[in-house]
């Protein structure tokens, strides 16, 4: 499966019938994924953090993050300032990393290559 492959798939509505992911399986996607991706918080979370030089920059990508969370309804967190744009992403409804973080993910990659 390539970033494209995971890019281009559709994120599932979980409302916890969504699985969480093994350790390993995370691990596969996350090399699909732009190394600036971490996996944080003991496997829970999935988090990318965008520097830029002023503030105009860090909104425009915030809100590409408002949109891109509307067209998959799959909302991460959103941290942004002056100079950075953080996003982390977790599966609130099942306490951890879904296959839709790394969709979303790869989606914003996407976006913004």
């Amino acid at each position: 499966m390539t970033n494209e492959a995971l890019a281009d798939k559709q994120c599932s509505p979980c409302g916890g019938g969504v699985l969480l992911l093994q350790q390993e399986n995370a691990e596969t996607l996350h090399k699909q994924l732009h190394g600036d991706w971490q996996i944080v918080d003991n496997g829970k979370a999935l988090v990318r953090r965008f520097e830029f030089k002023g503030f105009a920059k860090s909104v425009y990508l915030t809100n590409l993050c408002v949109w891109l969370a509307d067209q998959e309804g799959h909302h991460p967190d959103m941290a942004f300032g002056w100079g950075y744009c953080q996003i982390t992403l977790t599966t609130h409804d099942i306490g951890g990393l879904s296959e839709n973080d790394f969709i979303w993910a790869a989606k914003l990659d996407k976006l913004v290559a």
